[in-house]
């Protein structure tokens, strides 16, 4: 079988492996050099925490298995199975864990609601106030922004593999047939449009009607931090956002604690997870309504900079880089992604959300299995 993948993006490039893995030929084609949306512009998170219970839980667990096997033989992902910690300061925070822990998926996840000593023993860099923390084990990393290239480098040792940036498909001209800007007709068995939130265009022609929405985002990162963060980190501002928290105690939570004016208006939380050459990447603030900012927002960032150095007990080190993403969600958030046949032999695959760093393994083998490859 030979397939068409576009978008090289991780949803994209994870489609195009599972297609190699099952001894198919993969033709690979992104619009830009190399991919540079959402993928690159994440936290490198494999986030089972906060995923919903049922098929969005399993789908992330099953995530983690194969990001950490492919690790094993892609090092340059830079996979580790680092775990996560939710500090939480105040008795709302610690009933909103204490409920997590409830959870009859809490297992699966490796919830564990730890003292503020333990979760200093299980990661020392947090020496600021606090009264204890959500741990979660199952949680890991990988490196965002080199991970799409050193999986083209390990598919192209395949020999089943061809690559080719700086192309943007244009045309569905036929069962398993597209053409690019180049004029070139690319056929297949399949096509699998990967096209992230690049929702116009194509797209549009060819899903009129898509129940998927763009959402944006602004992150930052830093220089080293000279000492090792061992766990990625969140505060309880993330409870309000991911669904494993819904509960009692998070209403009680919601009622009796605002957030802070900077942070309901961006509808933040933080996250933090660090890199491979010591910095910290930290965000995020979520924007759903069109037009766009096309600037980046400085409150955001002094906000995100105050919760981390009151976990940290000390300065940050300089801020390196800020930049801003723009993803695609499904409209239903209770929708892991959306998978449609728009044409005969055409796939449109997009809308994992927040997840698709988290999800895309699993994700492009549910579409492989689907498919019949």
């Amino acid at each position: 079988m030979r397939v068409i993948v576009v978008g090289a993006g991780v949803v994209g490039t994870m489609h195009a492996w599972h297609a190699v893995e099952r001894g198919h030929e993969v033709v690979h084609i992104e619009r830009e050099t190399e991919a540079r949306g959402a993928s690159l512009r994440n936290f490198g998170q494999i986030w089972v925490s906060g995923r919903a219970g049922g098929e969005e839980l399993e789908t992330a667990l099953r995530a983690r298995e194969l990001w950490e096997s492919i690790g094993e033989r892609v090092p340059g992902l830079g996979f580790r199975a680092i775990g996560s910690l939710t500090p939480v300061r105040n008795d709302l925070e610690l009933a909103v864990a204490e409920a997590a822990v409830a959870r009859p998926d809490a297992a699966a996840r490796g919830y564990q609601l730890v003292t503020a000593g333990e979760a200093r023993r299980i990661n020392p860099a947090l020496r600021g106030k606090f009264e204890g923390a959500l741990w979660c084990e199952r949680d890991a990393a990988v490196e965002p922004r080199p991970a799409q290239l050193a999986l083209k480098q390990a598919l192209l040792a395949s020999g089943r593999y061809t690559y080719l940036g700086g192309r943007e498909v244009r045309d569905v001209i036929g069962e398993g047939s597209v053409r690019d800007d180049h004029g070139e007709v690319h056929t297949g068995d399949a096509v699998v449009l990967c096209t992230g939130a690049s929702l116009s265009g194509l797209v549009r022609e060819l899903a009129p009607d898509l129940p998927v929405r763009r959402v944006r985002l602004q992150m930052m990162q830093t220089d080293p931090l000279g000492e090792p963060l061992t766990t990625s980190v969140a505060d309880a501002d993330s409870f309000r956002y991911y669904p494993a928290y819904a509960s009692e105690a998070l209403d009680a939570l919601s009622a009796g604690q605002a957030q802070t004016p900077t942070a309901a208006a961006h509808k933040m939380q933080l996250l933090m997870v660090q890199r491979l050459d010591g910095g910290l990447t930290i965000g995020d603030t979520h924007e759903y309504e069109h037009p766009f900012a096309f600037d980046t927002l400085e409150d955001p960032y002094e906000h995100l900079i105050e919760v981390v150095e009151s976990f940290l007990g000390r300065p940050l080190p300089r801020i390196r880089r800020r930049w801003a993403g723009v993803y695609a969600q499904c409209t239903d958030t209770s929708r892991v992604v959306h998978r449609q046949q728009v044409r005969d032999g055409v796939w449109l695959v997009t809308g994992p959300g927040g997840r698709g760093m988290t999800c895309s393994p699993a994700i492009a083998e549910t579409t492989a299995n689907e498919l019949g490859w």
